[in-house]
Parts: C-alpha cells; structure tokens; sequence
C-alpha cells in the first residue's frame, strides 16, 4: 500500500516522522556497509531496490491508500540481512518517490509501514523459526521462505489498515470487510512468488542468501 500522510492527523505524522528518523539512524549505524564492497551484495542489494520499485508500481487500489501490491520483505530480508533489506527497501522507495507513486512527505510514513515494519516482521519469524523448528532445508524453504512471507505480508497490511483505523481515515468495520480480506490473497501470492525466489537461490546461488548456512541445513541431512 502507498500510504499518503494526509489520511493521518499531524500528531500522527510527526511520531511516523520520528520513527522513520529513528529506524534511518539505526540502519545507518548498523548496517553492514563494508559488506557493499563485494561487488555481488552490491548488486544484489540495487537489484532488489530496482525489482522492488517495480513491483510497488504495480498496484491495484480499493479506495486512497487501499492499495494492493506484493511487498518482498521475506526474500529481501533472507537474501541480505535484515539491516540491508531496510537498505534496498528504501532505495526502492525512493525510486516510487521519483515515478510519481507518492509525495516526499509520504515517504516516512511508508517507510515505516512498508519497510521497516514488514522487515522487523520478516526477521522475527525467521529467527522464530530457527529458534522452534528442526534446522532442515525444507523448513527453511517452505517454513520461513513461503509461508513466513506470506504471514509477512498479512501482518503488515493488518497492521497497516488498524493505523489508519485508530487514525480516523477509514472505519473499523469497512477495513475489515472490504480491505483486509484481500491480503488473504496477496500473502498466497506473496508466498509462492517469494518462495520461489529463495528456494532457486538457495539452490543455485546459496552463497548469495544471508540467512542460508550449508553447514545447519544441509550437513549431515
């Protein structure tokens, strides 16, 4: 969704302000920045932002700031770490900020809804997992890379849409039925797609997949 900060009140948009700044800060600080060096998560890192402000581009609305597009916030976060993913996430904000797609007063606003939230969400599932679950590929795989995205992509509209309910831009009850729903099939999609990604990375290129260790999902499997 490409929120424009004008369905939330000025109090609103100045704690978004704040956080945005806060979250910036903290990637600016802990970043693996040296990592950008290497010429592959260089690459990697852009690629995402480029592929990302494509897809964000690419929308279906229901009503202003309803609108629905796949996020990648799992397979950014898996493939570089969390703190570059909020990199690339950025970039490719940044990128809808040029073609138009929002207004640079909504970029902090849709930076911390759709960067840094779904992010935080994508690395707390997949350190949940490695936390409860067997150290197996096809947890890794299907677990975290399918259904962790598309519980990502779930949890960060209905978070979404309750900031703009407890804001007082759409009613409680029209969200709920006519907004919410459709992330039940936006996180199918999510899902697959972002899984898809990740499992022929991590077959093909599991060099390039951050979260990947050979040694705790494949040795001695």
């Amino acid at each position: 969704m490409d929120l424009p900060a004008s369905l939330y009140p000025a109090a609103w948009q100045g704690g978004l302000l704040i956080v945005a700044m806060l979250g910036l800060y903290l990637t600016a600080r802990r970043a693996p920045w040296s990592r950008l060096g290497e010429a592959t998560k260089l690459h990697l890192v852009l690629g995402f932002a480029v592929a990302l402000t494509l897809v964000w581009s690419m929308k279906a609305g229901v009503q202003p700031g309803l609108n629905l597009h796949l996020l990648g916030a799992m397979a950014a976060t898996l493939v570089l770490g969390a703190w570059l993913a909020v990199v690339s996430m950025s970039l490719a904000l940044l990128g809808v900020l040029a073609n138009g797609g929002i207004g640079l007063a909504d970029w902090p606003v849709n930076f911390v809804l759709m960067a840094l939230l779904p992010v935080l969400i994508a690395n707390g599932i997949r350190r949940l997992a490695e936390r409860v679950l067997p150290a197996h590929f096809f947890i890794f795989v299907f677990v975290v890379g399918f259904a962790g995205a598309a519980l990502t992509v779930m949890l960060q509209g209905g978070i979404a849409a309750a900031s703009l309910a407890l804001a007082g831009a759409y009613p409680a009850g029209f969200l709920l039925e006519e907004y919410l729903p459709f992330f039940l099939l936006l996180g199918f999609s999510e899902g697959w797609i972002s899984g898809a990604v990740i499992t022929l990375m991590v077959v093909y290129r599991p060099d390039w997949v951050a979260a990947f260790d050979d040694r705790r999902y494949l040795l001695n499997k």
